[in-house]
């Protein structure tokens, strides 16, 4: 059964009624093509070159930066979105994570899951402008030392 959420989105009701990894399983996918999106931006490159930069991006370690860059304008709900997908029971772990960045990761693709489900696409790209915008800084920083 196909399901349009961009015309007919969720209630936040309805969204909170699905598990966080469900949730994630929505956000990992909107978060890879925002950071596909980004990388794009900076203009042409070899498709190596395109991947290797959203997997750099869209990694567990760097989801895990991005929450640290959102974590001071989030709401308190969606504060609770991330720990529960944080706190989610997962069977799988990144092999080049730890697990507390892994942990992060699910809890950083329910917010955007949940946000994507809800039709709060504004909100997405609110937050996602301040992950790259954090995530630039960051490379330029490491670039100066």
């Amino acid at each position: 059964m196909f399901h349009n959420f961009e015309s007919e989105p969720l209630t936040p009701a309805e969204a909170l009624e699905l598990n966080p990894v469900t949730l994630a399983f929505v956000g990992d996918a909107v978060y890879e093509l925002l950071a596909r999106g980004s990388v794009v931006a900076e203009g042409n490159a070899s498709p190596g070159l395109l991947h290797r930069k959203a997997v750099h991006f869209a990694r567990a370690g760097s989801q895990a930066k991005a929450v640290r860059i959102i974590l001071p304008i989030l709401t308190k709900e969606e504060n609770d979105l991330i720990r529960r997908g944080r706190n989610a029971n997962t069977v799988h772990i990144a092999k080049h994570a730890s697990p507390a960045d892994y942990r992060y990761a699910t809890g950083l693709e329910s917010l955007f899951g949940y946000l994507y489900l809800t039709g709060n696409k504004a909100r997405i790209h609110t937050l996602f402008a301040l992950i790259a915008e954090g995530m630039e800084k960051a490379v330029q920083s490491a670039n100066r030392k």
